[in-house]
């Protein structure tokens, strides 16, 4: 059985930093590809970055240069640093393990950016 377990999580100021984690256990974590969404408040829940097995990582554009993906196969974890944090990028985040395009979820971590 696939659990995935976010954590990280939590109140930050505006241009703060938090850094996301997900715990993987139930799946064969190296072959995965592993992706961060998040959502908003009355919007649909949306991709914000992944990263594959073999590590390639891919970005949405509002957080390029801002947020970094990345894993460790070791620990069966993925990670998201979040830096420069803005108030718009308050939403729960989920992690996601995608493979043979099945998607399992976490129950998701909640993220406010605000003064």
């Amino acid at each position: 059985q696939v659990q995935l377990v976010e954590s990280g999580g939590g109140l930050v100021q505006p241009g703060g930093s938090l850094r996301l984690s997900c715990a993987a256990s139930g799946i064969s974590f190296s072959i995965y590809k592993m992706g961060w969404y998040r959502q908003a408040p009355g919007k649909q829940r949306g991709l914000v970055a992944f990263i594959t097995r073999g590590g390639t990582t891919n970005y949405i554009d509002s957080v390029k240069g801002r947020f970094t993906i990345s894993r460790d196969n070791a620990k069966n974890t993925v990670y998201l640093q979040m830096n420069s944090l803005k108030p718009e990028d308050t939403a729960v985040y989920y992690c996601n393990a995608n493979f043979a395009s099945v998607d399992s979820w976490g129950q998701g971590t909640q993220v406010t950016v605000s003064s």
